[in-house]
């Protein structure tokens, strides 16, 4: 496929690279594997690449490591090289799921790097994931893992009060979809949805956070 090719990688098991992109959705509804084991071992290469090269390269202790490693490893990095190198578009969900969903998109990173290790071996696969990684490191670019956190630390260094609200609330007790306001002194400057609570306030608070900016 064309973000794989474009980095001079080609898959010659097209059949694991499809399940690479297969959400269990897609997979519930056509009797195929989904991604969820390549991704585990996609999480291992990923963590292995990258902690190998911030030891290399990164000036910080152990703790600094670690934190700035998260930070490019996290759900929201991935979401985003993923949307670069287009493999967001390849993406198999089953009816009803957004195949841009981040979590997903994020998962089909991993699965995908794992493929590339199980057919190249480790060299490969840590040259093509680094070859996307390293270029957000070297211009310092800045992801946040928890936008929550992030916005409260911001607002409190300016003395300012944050609150969230749940605005509304729907669907099957399985199912629920919450809405929720972040105000900030007493102003409505975010608004998030989600299927938990939590997962509505981090989107009301990345909202929040993005009309700061």
């Amino acid at each position: 496929m064309d973000f794989l090719e474009t980095r001079g990688i080609v898959i010659k098991n097209n059949e694991l690279l499809l399940t690479a992109l297969t959400h269990s959705s897609y997979a519930n509804e056509n009797n195929c594997e989904s991604y969820e084991r390549l991704e585990f071992l996609g999480d291992a290469v990923l963590e292995l690449a990258t902690s190998e090269y911030f030891y290399l390269y990164y000036k910080g202790d152990e703790g600094k490591m670690t934190k700035t490693r998260a930070s490019y490893v996290c759900e929201e990095a991935l979401y985003e090289y993923s949307k670069e190198i287009g493999l967001d578009k390849h993406i198999r969900v089953g009816n009803g799921v957004k195949e841009d969903t981040q979590s997903i998109v994020a998962d089909c990173f991993e699965s995908v790097l794992a493929v590339v290790f199980l057919e190249h071996g480790y060299s490969v696969a840590k040259k093509y994931v680094l070859s996307i990684i390293t270029p957000y490191v070297e211009s310092n670019h800045k992801f946040i893992e928890d936008y929550k956190t992030y916005l409260q630390e911001v607002l409190q260094a300016q003395q300012k009060t944050l609150e969230y609200v749940v605005t509304n609330e729907e669907g099957p007790q399985n199912d629920k979809t919450f809405e929720i306001d972040c105000i900030v002194d007493n102003l409505v400057l975010g608004h998030g949805k989600g299927h938990s609570k939590k997962e509505a306030e981090q989107n009301a608070a990345k909202d929040a956070i993005s009309k700061m900016a």
